[in-house]
C-alpha cells in the first residue's frame, strides 16, 4: 500500500521557484537531550528530543508524536544500541499505534557520541532539497564516514569490540589505559606515547567527550589523525553503558561541511521503495524496512535451450 505524501507543505509565493511548493524539513529526533549536539551552522535544523518516553503514559506521548508527523510529514528517530530497552519498546509501540510508515527508527552500529554526530549530520541535510526517504537512507551511507572510539581506563567489561585475554589482564593493572576504535574498523592499542589508531583518510573534525578519566593521549590522536579542528562536548549518558566503564574519553571524527555531506548523498543512485513508495538510496527503506524484491531473470525459451542439430 502506497504511503500518502507529506501533509506539511508550504506554498511558495507567486515569484518563487517553478516547483510551486517547498517541503517542510523532515524532523530528526533523538531519545535524550545529550544526543542533540549544538548546531554545526546556521542551517542546521534543531533536534526533536523525545524525553522520558518510558516514564510518561501513552496518552501523553502518542499525541506528541502524532503532532510531529502532522507538522513535519516524516520523522526519523536516531538512537544508539545502548538506548534502554523500555525506551525502544515504547518507540515501537507508538509507531504501531499510529499505524504510520512516516516514522523511521534508525539504530546505527556506532557508539553514542557517533550516534549524536550522525543525528546532527541528518539535521544539517534536513535543510536541503532531499526527500524524506533519501534523507532517512542517508544515515546508513554517512555511517561509513564516521570514525568513533574512546580512551578507556579498563576494557574488562567491553563487549562491543574484540578484546584479547592479554588486554583483559592488563586492564586490571593500575593506571593502564587503552585506545579503542569501534568504527569503522575495530582496533585496540595501549594508550602510550607512540601508539596510534588507523584514522580517516579525508579531512574531518574531531569531537571529544570526557568522562571520569584524565589522559594526555588524545593530543597524539589529534596529531596522528590530522583533524581540521577539535571541539569538546558533554559525554552522552549512554556512553558508560556502551563502553562498559565510566572512566573514558569518547572521541569521534566526522565530516562537518554541509556541501560535502550533500554531495555524498546526491551522488548515490536513487530508487523508489516498491512497498511504501518513497525515494531511497541503498538496498533498505528505513521507513518500512522493505528491501528490493529478488530479481529472477526470465527463463530462456525452449528453442534456445535445445542442443544444435
Amino acid at each position: 500500500m502506497k504511503s500518502s505524501r507529506p501533509r506539511g507543505v508550504i506554498t511558495r509565493g507567486a515569484g518563487d521557484a517553478k516547483s510551486g511548493e517547498l517541503r517542510v524539513p523532515t524532523a530528526i529526533a533523538v531519545t535524550s537531550a545529550d544526543l542533540a549536539l549544538p548546531a554545526q551552522d546556521e542551517r542546521t535544523m534543531p533536534a526533536v528530543v523525545l524525553r522520558d518516553l518510558d516514564r510518561r503514559p501513552l496518552d501523553q506521548t502518542l499525541p506528541e508524536l502524532q503532532s510531529l508527523i502532522e507538522q513535519f510529514g516524516h520523522l526519523v528517530v536516531v538512537c544508539s544500541q545502548a538506548t534502554p530497552q523500555p525506551v525502544l519498546r515504547r518507540l515501537y509501540t507508538l509507531r504501531a499505534l499510529l499505524e504510520s510508515d512516516r516514522v523511521a527508527l534508525f539504530r546505527p552500529e556506532l557508539p553514542p557520541l557517533g550516534v549524536a554526530v550522525l543525528a546532527r549530520q541528518l539535521r544539517q541535510l534536513a535543510s536541503c532539497d532531499l526527500s524524506p526517504g533519501v534523507l532517512a537512507s542517508a544515515g546508513r551511507l554517512l555511517t561509513h564516514y564516521v570514525h568513533a572510539g574512546a580512551v578507556l581506563g579498563s576494557v574488562a567489561r567491553l563487549d562491543r569490540v574484540p578484546v584479547d585475554l592479554k588486554a583483559h589482564a592488563k586492564s586490571w593493572l593500575p593506571g593502564t589505559q587503552f585506545a579503542v576504535a569501534a568504527h569503522p574498523e575495530p582496533q585496540l592499542v595501549k594508550a602510550v606515547p607512540g601508539a596510534a589508531l588507523k584514522g580517516p583518510e579525508f579531512g574531518t573534525w574531531l569531537l571529544l567527550a570526557k568522562g571520569r578519566l584524565q589522559s594526555d593521549w588524545t593530543a597524539s590522536l589529534i596529531n596522528s589523525w590530522g583533524t581540521q579542528g577539535m571541539r569538546e562536548v558533554p559525554l552522552p549518558a549512554e556512553s558508560a553503558d556502551w563502553w562498559g566503564t565510566e572512566r573514558l574519553i569518547e572521541f569521534c571524527a566526522h565530516l562537518a561541511d554541509l556541501s560535502v555531506l550533500y554531495q555524498l548523498v546526491t551522488s548515490v543512485r536513487q530508487s523508489v521503495c516498491h512497498w511504501c513508495g518513497v525515494d531511497v538510496i541503498g538496498d533498505l527503506c528505513v521507513f518500512c524496512s522493505a528491501t528490493p524484491p529478488a530479481h529472477h531473470p526470465p527463463e530462456p525459451r525452449a528453442l534456445e535451450r535445445r542442443a544444435p542439430a
